[in-house]
């Protein structure tokens, strides 16, 4: 075994032992206090080959990353961006409404307290003090004139060199310490990616379906691995709206949906080598389901 993955190794044992001596729910995450170890190695991407092609990487991410207001109807992190990525969070999804030059992020009509420039500007710091990492980030726009939200983006980042916008698939060595965009529909910035979430997967009336429903979504995306586009693969799920699930909120589906994933991922750890399912977008994912995913990049 290579020294990094050695003491990557190392520093997951010594985070699971903390935190099992906290007695945290470590799987899902609803608290928005986030108190890492002193061994927490936060830099993860450090260890990625700069070879490895980014669609080769298991990378866990948020969905509705800056959800953090507006009820349990609209809720889906607990945790502060800056607090995500330390946590090992390197996928964001973001929908945005432009109104005169501003991109505000929004969940639905909510407004969650922060412009999209604030969010760069969160994310450029954190990369600025880690310079081996990458974060990648979904635009949607919500606005009513969607076109313009590329330009509107486009001004927001300049002529940054330090942000990817290209559709060619890059290298890990090729993104380091950058942001790098992914497109799809309307906004068409960055690396296109494939969505495995079909037709209503996000309705949750039994969690049993929704946990078959992410089987058959990650085996999607093992099989896209290492192609021209990034997969992504949303866990997340409500029942509100309908009639058998009327009582589960996202959080009381992630509640239950997150340790299971954590399970379901960890069988293929004996794998040589072991799975790659691309990007996999949560909703209040605990520290240790973050490490399970992030463990599948070690062969």
């Amino acid at each position: 075994m290579a020294a990094g993955h050695k003491c990557l190794l190392y520093s997951y044992v010594l985070l699971s032992v903390a935190y099992l001596c906290h007695g945290k729910n470590f799987f899902f995450n609803d608290d928005n206090n986030l108190i890492l170890p002193g061994s927490y190695d936060v830099p993860w991407m450090a260890a990625i080959p700069d070879f490895r092609t980014l669609s080769q990487i298991t990378i866990p991410g948020t969905h509705d990353s800056m959800a953090l207001y507006g009820g349990p109807e609209v809720e889906r992190q607990a945790w502060s961006l800056s607090d995500q990525l330390r946590a090992g969070i390197r996928f964001l999804d973001l929908k945005v409404f432009g109104l005169g030059d501003t991109l505000y992020v929004m969940h639905g009509v909510l407004y969650q307290r922060s412009t999209l420039k604030e969010v760069l500007d969160t994310v450029r710091a954190f990369l600025s003090e880690y310079k081996s990492e990458a974060v990648l980030i979904r635009v949607q726009p919500e606005s009513f004139e969607k076109s313009t939200v590329n330009k509107m983006v486009q001004s927001l980042i300049g002529n940054d060199q330090n942000v990817w916008v290209s559709s060619g698939m890059p290298s890990m060595g090729q993104i380091r310490g950058k942001i790098v965009f992914v497109q799809k529909s309307t906004f068409t910035l960055g690396i296109p990616f494939i969505d495995t979430d079909g037709k209503g997967s996000n309705k949750v009336s039994h969690i049993k379906d929704k946990d078959n429903r992410i089987i058959k979504q990650l085996n999607q995306a093992a099989e896209a691995c290492g192609g021209s586009n990034a997969v992504l693969t949303t866990t997340s799920g409500s029942g509100l709206g309908t009639f058998w699930g009327m009582f589960l909120t996202p959080k009381r589906v992630a509640e239950k949906v997150n340790p299971w994933l954590n399970q379901y991922i960890r069988q293929f750890y004996p794998n040589q080598p072991r799975p790659c399912f691309a990007i996999v977008a949560m909703d209040f994912p605990g520290i240790e389901l973050i490490h399970t995913i992030i463990n599948l990049n070690w062969w």
